[in-house]
């Protein structure tokens, strides 16, 4: 259940990441099924704003050459990468984007991924002299 908007989200997890979890699990080892992983050493369940806190360590840490590193930079990238896979199909996956987001229209997610402002440099791109 989103805490922002109250609704509730299914995620489906496909094979790949499926097995993906499963090895970081059994890296992890946590104390149980039912335990968060990202747990503090008090046994608290860490925050979003702690959590890009780590991130924002670990782009230190190993020198990546990366703008913005958060859990939102995240969800973006996810979004963008969606569109860009989808080819031909991409305002189709907008329109399923902007409902995974919660979003009002596939407008809103397009300029939330910045692809209108990208479209729009293209423009000047095409210009021949």
């Amino acid at each position: 259940i989103e805490k922002k908007t109250g609704k509730k989200r299914t995620l489906r997890l496909n094979p790949q990441l499926q097995r993906h979890i499963t090895e970081c699990h059994e890296h992890i080892r946590p104390a149980g099924v039912n335990v968060p992983i990202l747990q503090s050493q008090k046994g608290t369940t860490f925050s979003i704003q702690r959590i890009n806190v780590m991130l924002k360590e670990v782009k230190k840490k190993y020198r990546l050459h990366v703008g913005n590193f958060s859990c939102h930079s995240l969800r973006k990238t996810f979004g963008r990468q969606v569109v860009e896979q989808a080819g031909e199909s991409s305002e189709m996956a907008l329109i399923k984007l902007s409902e995974l987001f919660n979003h009002s229209s596939p407008q809103i997610t397009r300029r939330y991924l910045g692809l209108r402002q990208e479209e729009l440099m293209e423009v000047y791109d095409s210009l021949t002299f």
